[in-house]
């Protein structure tokens, strides 16, 4: 019982210190890199490189911030869900 109830104390707090959320994505510029980015909202959730273009997404289906980059730079970047 002790350890069910440090994992949602554990869950919780993660949950609360998401970087995803409406002051980080205001953060963002164009042109930066993807290490920039990643200094503002954490390591990206998932990447897909297609023909010299990655594109990245930090969270989740209900609640993420989408980065497109070319050369290592954001021409694109878009959310959805965030506070």
């Amino acid at each position: 019982m002790k350890q069910i109830l440090i994992g949602a104390l554990m869950a919780l707090a993660l949950t609360g210190c998401s970087k995803v959320n409406r002051d980080n994505y205001e953060k963002l510029e164009m042109g930066i890199s993807y290490s920039q980015a990643s200094a503002i909202l954490g390591k990206a959730d998932s990447c897909d490189d297609v023909l010299g273009t990655t594109s990245c997404v930090w969270g989740d289906a209900g609640q993420n911030i989408k980065i497109r980059f070319i050369a290592d730079k954001a021409t694109f970047f878009s959310s959805e869900g965030i506070k």
